[in-house]
């Protein structure tokens, strides 16, 4: 992933005239029968008030697993590190690298937010999950992010890592489509989430990005800073999210406006428990459930001080995943080239 740290620099001295970021439908990459999510909501005023409840939640913060309850209103910190009222954001930029029905032509418009939830040893974003580096901005600075993406031809706001400032969020939402916001909206997660926080965002989310990184608790208690029952809410969080936005179908111009898009890494010495994840995947959700299959796991921050981590995946280690979910009738796969993989 390449970031671009100078675009918060050149965004923070307004370079882009606030009434060009608000042309509402000026080359909108989408189709002429699209319509996210969110818009029904904000007309009904419902959308600003799921932004009011989740706001409220930050003042005894429960709004991943952890549920570490500080108030960050007031300043406390919980497990993440995210602040409280503002947020941090590392860069926003159209995204070509992302799965090619959310990049299209125009890329997939990405915002990535600072400080994560999970806390992976393996992390390849580490600086900015872990150390938080990136530019501090307010509510009205993401909604005008959002508009930007949009006016330059991003089909989507692909939201990364986006659990901890979700009342941010919706609350940016609001103003946005105040002022013409109208691309769907990508919850691109870890999949460590509440039920209850994604009920609130049942309506307002039209694309969810989940990972599903563990199968065993023993893994993701050792390598995700002791998040033990991740695969439990990962579970349930997946079937929550297909519950809202059903399956991922692209439209005719290629590219996919709602849905669920499951993302696998598939990990050295079976570390994810990668073929019981598409066992599951196959027996608790439709055949042509979109699946990510993803081979380019290499050895990342801490990744070094665990020998079953220091390497990349072979050949044959994917393959083998992958024929895996092909025998289990699993058709929407993305498979990626594995020519890089040792043999």
């Amino acid at each position: 992933m390449i970031l671009f740290p100078f675009l918060l620099r050149w965004f923070d001295k307004k370079s882009v005239k606030d009434d060009e970021l608000i042309s509402p439908l000026q080359d909108i990459p989408t189709s002429t029968t699209f319509e996210p999510s969110y818009l029904k909501l904000h007309q009904s005023g419902e959308l600003k008030r799921r932004a009011n409840q989740l706001w409220k939640v930050l003042g005894q913060c429960e709004l991943c697993p952890r549920q570490c309850r500080v108030n960050r209103l007031k300043g406390e910190k919980g497990f993440c590190q995210a602040p409280g009222a503002r947020l941090v954001v590392s860069s926003f930029n159209p995204h070509f690298g992302e799965e090619r029905p959310l990049v299209g032509r125009g890329g997939s418009g990405t915002i990535f937010l600072t400080h994560c939830n999970l806390r992976c040893v393996f992390c390849q974003n580490w600086e900015i999950s872990h150390l938080g580096r990136g530019s501090v901005i307010d509510i009205n600075e993401l909604a005008k992010m959002m508009l930007h993406l949009q006016r330059i031809g991003c089909h989507n706001v692909n939201l990364v890592t986006p659990t901890h400032y979700s009342p941010h969020i919706l609350k940016a939402l609001v103003i946005a489509t105040e002022k013409g916001l109208r691309l769907p909206v990508v919850y691109n997660t870890s999949g460590w989430e509440r039920l209850e926080i994604l009920k609130i965002l049942d309506g307002v989310v039209d694309i969810y990005l989940p990972d599903f990184k563990y199968w065993d608790n023993t893994m993701a208690e050792k390598y995700s800073s002791g998040a033990s029952l991740y695969p439990d809410f990962a579970r349930k969080a997946i079937l929550e999210m297909h519950r809202q936005v059903g399956v991922a179908k692209p439209s005719k111009d290629r590219i996919i406006y709602r849905g669920l898009m499951i993302r696998h890494l598939v990990m050295p010495n079976n570390v994810a428990g990668s073929e019981k994840v598409m066992e599951w995947i196959a027996e608790n959700l439709p055949k042509d459930t979109y699946v990510n299959i993803m081979a380019q796991y290499h050895p990342c921050y801490k990744a070094f001080d665990y020998p079953e981590l220091s390497r990349r995946i072979t050949k044959e280690e994917y393959q083998r995943v992958v024929a895996r979910a092909k025998s289990l009738g699993l058709n929407n796969l993305d498979i990626q080239g594995f020519w890089w993989l040792r043999r």
